[in-house]
Order: C-alpha cells, then sequence, then structure tokens
C-alpha cells in the first residue's frame, strides 16, 4: 500500500465520529498518545479537545490507522496544527499528505502563520517541521515536567 490509499477521517462532534460510541475519538487518542507519550491523555481530555473546538482527524492507509491530525481554532491570526504519523509508517508520505489535507483548509482568510509544536526528541517531526519551513520559536519545559517541547512558525 502507498499513499494512493491514503484517506483522512473527521473525528466527529459527539466524540465518536463513527458510531461506535468512541471509536474515532479512541484511535485518535491511540495515535496522540504514542507520538506524545509525556503528554498522554484520558478519553474525557480528548473528548475536552472537541468541546472546544478543536478539529480531530485520523489518517489511514486503507483501513489501518497511520497518523492523526488537529488543528485548533484561530487566535490572533494564527492557526496551530499538529500532525503525527505513528513510527511505523514514517518516512511513506503519510505526514506528508496529512499536513497538506489540514493546511489546506486552515489557511483561512486572516490566517498569517501557522504554528506547531513538536517534543523535542521527535527529531523525524522536527526535521518535517523545517522541511516545510518552519522556524523554532521556543524551547521550554513545562513546571514540573522534564519533556523539552518545541514550537514552531510559518509565518505566510
Amino acid at each position: 500500500m502507498g499513499v494512493s490509499d491514503f484517506r483522512v477521517v473527521l473525528v466527529g462532534g459527539d466524540g465518536d465520529g463513527d458510531g461506535d460510541g468512541g471509536g474515532a475519538l479512541e484511535q485518535w487518542r491511540y495515535v496522540h498518545n504514542v507520538v506524545v507519550p509525556p503528554a498522554a491523555m484520558a478519553f474525557e481530555e480528548a473528548r475536552e479537545r472537541l468541546a472546544r473546538g478543536y478539529r480531530l482527524e485520523n489518517a489511514y492507509d486503507g483501513d489501518v490507522l497511520v497518523g492523526c491530525a488537529t488543528v485548533r481554532p484561530v487566535v490572533d491570526g494564527v492557526v496551530t496544527v499538529i500532525v503525527r504519523v505513528l513510527p511505523g509508517y514514517r518516512g511513506r508520505g503519510f505526514g506528508t499528505a496529512l499536513y497538506e489535507h489540514v493546511v489546506g483548509y486552515a489557511c483561512v482568510p486572516g490566517v498569517e502563520a501557522v504554528e506547531t509544536c513538536v517534543l523535542g526528541v521527535n527529531e523525524d517531526g522536527l526535521r518535517f517541521a523545517r522541511r516545510y519551513g518552519f522556524a523554532e520559536v521556543e524551547r521550554y519545559v513545562l513546571d514540573g515536567e522534564s519533556d523539552e517541547w518545541v514550537d514552531l512558525r510559518l509565518v505566510l
């Protein structure tokens, strides 16, 4: 299989998107937690993202879950886009396809920049962001934690 079998599915506003009581949101949460284990979240925390207006999507290669994306609401001309690809599917074009998909609708009139956040040890994610022109804005460690995060920005 390749990206020709690639598809993206919106996680529904009711938390499931597929009528099975939370399956799509649980898949989104699974990818999130694998890619960013220091920020692992419970199901209710993921559901809260939907309630805050985040657009959550799952990416598939045919029927196989390969990644997920988060697009936060625009604030002061900036949209935050986070693309996550499971480690076993990286380097095969899925990240590019998912990124292009979300940026295609996230960059609405009035958006002046796109931001993303990457776990500092995720060299694949940092390389990916830099390849698309994102520049590092800040590195930080959250209070009481030890993991480094990197915020990056792409000015449009």
